[in-house]
């Protein structure tokens, strides 16, 4: 009875055994489904590895070219903003008394026919020695145009800087440049009055101009300070001496250009009409008398109102 027993119980042991890796098993497939539950959720939650790396690198600066060793990359600095430059301030409008001198004038009939036909009121100031001096202060005079003797004097940097030869030297006695002068006039008819060719030295000697403004002033003409030396002293000593006179407010043509004489007329028109008159000179080149021809009558219609010299000298 008691070995019969024992195979029972061995019996239930091995079925017991048997239930137990059975539960077992279940739990290992159990959590071996939770684990790739748990994973297949951590893939649509959390970046992989190559998405973090990635992320990374678009965060990191970018690298530094190598240079080459022993090759060096020329220095240059960095460019600096440009400076805003100021607004062009309108032009004025209104009236105003222009008087436009012509420098230069006796090689060519060609260029006073020119300027006269512009219909307008120039004053020519002729060269005294120039071949075609005498005709045109001639032509000039004879179509109601004015004259002026334009004067050649001693510049800054003379000799090496040329001048005519029959020009007024800082060397001279005063007897010499009187005597010159008068020989101008005598060269030059029809003049009513005088200015500077050059002379950005001899100007500034008030002793050797007073020769010269006291003939002027003894056959009745006036005299223009051209200005070549901010240190000139003609007006100064014209005004002194009570001889009607006048300066130079602005140079039309240092630029061969038309648009920069366009610009310098609408200047000297400006400066008429803030001042009441202002005078201009020039030089008969082509461009300056194509841009007299076109910006002249336009500034008659703003209200400029062209003169001779002689008008506007006081």
């Amino acid at each position: 009875m008691a070995k019969k027993k024992g195979k029972g119980t061995n019996r239930r042991k091995s079925s017991g055994g048997k239930y137990r890796q059975l539960v077992t098993l279940l739990a290992v497939i159990v959590l071996i489904a939770l684990a790739f539950f748990l994973l297949e959720q951590s893939r649509h939650t959390l970046p992989g590895k190559q998405e973090r790396q990635g992320s990374l690198e678009r965060q990191k600066m970018p690298a530094r070219p190598v240079a080459k060793p022993g090759k060096h990359d020329v220095y240059t600095a960095a460019k600096a903003r440009p400076v805003p430059q100021a607004r062009t301030r309108p032009h004025l409008t209104g009236p105003g008394t222009v008087a436009i001198i012509i420098d230069d004038m006796g090689r060519s009939t060609r260029e006073a026919d020119s300027l006269l036909a512009i219909n307008l009121p120039i004053t020519f100031a002729v060269i005294p020695g120039y071949a075609k001096a005498r005709a045109v202060a001639e032509i000039a005079h004879g179509r109601g145009g004015e004259v002026m003797v334009h004067m050649p004097m001693e510049p800054q940097g003379y000799p090496e800087k040329k001048m005519e030869k029959n020009g007024l030297l800082l060397g001279e006695s005063n007897e010499q440049i009187a005597s010159k002068v008068k020989g101008y006039l005598q060269e030059i008819p029809y003049a009513v009055g005088a200015n500077n060719h050059m002379g950005s030295s001899f100007t500034e000697s008030e002793e050797k101009m007073q020769p010269v403004l006291q003939i002027l002033q003894e056959r009745g003409l006036f005299f223009v300070d051209s200005m070549t030396s901010p240190k000139s002293a003609g007006f100064r000593l014209a005004r002194k001496m009570g001889l009607k006179s006048g300066t130079r407010q602005v140079f039309l043509d240092n630029v061969q250009n038309v648009q920069a004489i366009n610009a310098q007329l609408q200047q000297v028109a400006d400066a008429a009409r803030r001042r009441g008159s202002a005078i201009a000179i020039c030089h008969p080149h082509r461009t300056t008398i194509q841009a007299l021809s076109g910006m002249m009558p336009q500034l008659k219609k703003q209200g400029i109102t062209f003169v001779y010299a002689s008008q506007i000298v006081s």
